[in-house]
Formats: C-alpha cells, sequence, structure tokens
C-alpha cells in the first residue's frame, strides 16, 4: 500500500482535517494586515494627537474575528486530527499484514513493514499540515507583502529559486540515505528474534550512519537558507523604513509577513526528509505489489 492509495481511500476524512488546517493557516497569513490597521487606529485614537473622529472599535471587532476563526480552526484540526490517523493506522497496517501474509513474506518482516507503514501515518498527520503551513505562509506572505511594495515581494519571490534549488539536492542525498534505513528497520523483528546481543548492536549501530548524514544535510539546508534569508530581511527593512515611509501599523504588518516567509522555512528539512522517506517507502511497497 503507498500513501496515494492511503489518501484516495481515506481522502474525505483527510479533506476534513485539512480544511481545518487551511482556516488556521489563512487567518494566520491575514492577521497581521488587519492588526496592523488596528493598531494605526488605535494610534490616530489615543496618541499624541488624540482624534475623537477616528474609529478604532471596528478594526478591533475585524481583528477579533480573524483570531478566533484561528483558534477555531486550530482547534477543530486538533482535536479531529488524533481520532482520525489513529483509525487510518489501525486500517492500514492491517491492510499491509494482510497482504504480506498473502505473498508469504516471513513474520518478522510483516511486522517491521507493519511499523514502516507509521511512517505514512507521521506524514499525514504531522508533515501534511505541515506542508500546507509551508505553502500559505510563503506564498500568502508574499502576495501579501505585493500590496504593500512590489519590490519587497519580489526579493522574497528571488529567494524562493535558491531555496528550491537547494531542496532539491538535499532530496537527491537523502533517498539513498532512507533506504538504507528501511533496508535496516525491516530485519529488525528477525534479528530480535535470533536473540543473538551483537547483532542486535549492530543492528542499532547501521542505523547511526545514515541517520548522521541525514542530520548533516538537514543542518547544511537549515544553514544555507538562513543565510539567504537575513540580506533579504536586511533589504525588507530598508524598503521598509526608509524608501517607502510606511506608518506604525503598515511596518508591523510587513515585518509579521517577513517573520511569517522566515519561520516556514523552519519546517523544510524535516518536510524534506519524511518526504523522501515516504517516497522510497511508497517505492517499496509498489515494487512487492508488481
Amino acid at each position: 500500500m503507498t500513501i496515494i492509495d492511503i489518501i484516495k481511500k481515506f481522502k474525505l476524512s483527510i479533506l476534513l482535517v485539512l480544511s481545518f488546517v487551511l482556516l488556521e493557516n489563512i487567518s494566520w497569513i491575514i492577521e497581521p494586515t488587519f492588526f496592523g490597521k488596528l493598531l494605526d487606529a488605535m494610534i490616530d485614537r489615543f496618541g499624541a494627537v488624540d482624534n475623537p473622529k477616528v474609529d478604532f472599535i471596528l478594526p478591533l471587532l475585524f481583528w477579533a474575528f480573524i483570531y478566533l476563526l484561528n483558534v477555531t480552526g486550530g482547534t477543530l484540526h486538533r482535536l479531529y486530527s488524533g481520532k482520525v490517523y489513529a483509525k487510518i493506522y489501525a486500517e492500514t497496517a492491517t491492510d499491509v499484514i494482510t497482504y504480506s501474509r498473502k505473498k508469504g513474506l516471513p513474520t518478522s518482516m510483516i511486522f517491521a513493514r507493519a511499523e514502516l507503514a507509521k511512517e505514512y501515518i507521521v506524514f499525514l498527520k504531522d508533515r501534511l499540515p505541515e506542508v500546507t503551513w509551508q505553502l500559505s505562509a510563503t506564498f500568502g506572505a508574499t502576495i501579501a507583502l505585493f500590496f504593500y511594495d512590489w519590490r519587497i515581494a519580489a526579493l522574497a519571490v528571488l529567494v524562493i529559486v535558491p531555496i528550491g534549488v537547494i531542496n532539491n539536492i538535499y532530496r537527491k542525498n537523502v533517498v539513498t540515505l532512507q533506504r538504507d534505513l528501511h533496508d535496516t528497520r525491516e530485519d529488525q523483528y528477525r534479528i530480535f528474534e535470533s536473540g543473538n546481543v551483537s547483532a542486535i548492536h549492530k543492528y542499532y549501530h547501521d542505523m547511526v550512519m545514515p541517520q548522521s548524514k541525514i542530520a548533516r544535510w538537514s543542518s547544511l539546508d537549515y544553514l544555507v537558507i538562513k543565510v539567504l534569508l537575513m540580506f533579504i530581511f536586511i533589504g525588507v527593512l530598508f524598503i521598509a523604513v526608509d524608501v517607502d515611509d510606511f506608518s506604525t501599523g503598515k511596518i508591523y504588518a510587513i515585518v509579521s509577513y517577513i517573520w511569517t516567509f522566515i519561520a516556514s522555512t523552519d519546517y523544510i528539512p524535516g518536510l524534506m526528509e519524511s518526504l523522501t522517506a515516504v517516497r522510497e517507502l511508497s517505492s517499496r511497497m509498489k515494487e512487492e505489489n508488481i
């Protein structure tokens, strides 16, 4: 069973959870704009030059509504994901064991495959919402920045290209390491059944090298992306403060979107590692089905 098979089989349940994830993400992306407007209204109403004609109640209500949408999406996402994905794993593990038995695979490999199937659930439960957040934050923040200054948005677009190249290099180098890990883990139960302490010791140490190499690539990926983003952030601050002379609320919104853009890249190494692992596992299961 591949990840595509699981998504097709449980598409309605997965779409339900993802709809709450999207509600949470989209409301979070647009929230800085409304808070920036509220901030400007509060400054104009209660600032050094008090202007009683300025209405701050409506901006406050708009911001509170968007904030509560974010809270609602986050609450429902967390409420349903546990139940939905626990059921999906139970069904998936059963299917994997049933099919493996029909193929006549050894019992040790059957249970190992059932354990490996957890990677599908980790991807759907944890990584898929992170992918959704990554896309929402990256493209949502970039689109929002276009409404403030196209040059700021252009800087964000420019950095997406090298990030994509770096992640592609990361993926190509990690896929072989993930294959080595899965090969080792498929022997897990057979080695444990043997009771050979030396074999068990070797089993765990065989996983150290590929995991260390994956961590090395992950840290390099993280380092290069963060250094690139530092230059983007400096350029954005210069444009926002020195060139455009934005209001306090607009500067707050712009900085919030930039931080959102930057923070979303924190997920990239983990996402790429999990995606590579799931692809390799799906390829393994597909080859076996053939």
